[in-house]
């Protein structure tokens, strides 16, 4: 089991930056694909940001390339979403999962609250 814990959200204004950090416990994450998602009330939860093993791999969602960077400290069991040039659309709750299957995550957080006013 896998447990996901997310720090650094908050109320910010457009165009400021946050560092979003997940913290692992229960088992090492070293092995395991690591992603973001977020979800505003009364929408689909939606794919943000995805990470491989080892950090040689990333995707992200066609709304954050360019702003959003996702990383990973193993040694840590971390993994940290760089968001910039906020928007206000990037409001929403950001949470952290763990281990892509064909079938789909099996960990997530539960989550971490950003707002970003214009």
């Amino acid at each position: 089991q896998v447990q996901l814990v997310e720090s650094g959200g908050g109320l910010v204004q457009t165009g400021d930056s946050l560092r979003l950090s997940c913290a692992a416990s229960g088992r090492t994450i070293s092995r395991l694909s690591m992603g973001w998602f977020r979800q505003v009330p009364g929408k689909e939860r939606e794919f943000v940001a995805e990470i491989n093993w080892s950090g040689g791999s990333t995707r992200y969602a066609d709304f954050v390339k360019g702003r959003f960077t996702i990383s990973r400290d193993n040694a840590k069991n971390t993994v940290s979403l760089q968001m910039n040039s906020l928007k206000p659309e990037d409001t929403a709750v950001y949470t952290c999962t763990a281990e892509r299957t064909r079938s789909g995550w099996n960990y997530w957080g539960q989550g971490t609250q950003v707002t970003v006013s214009s």
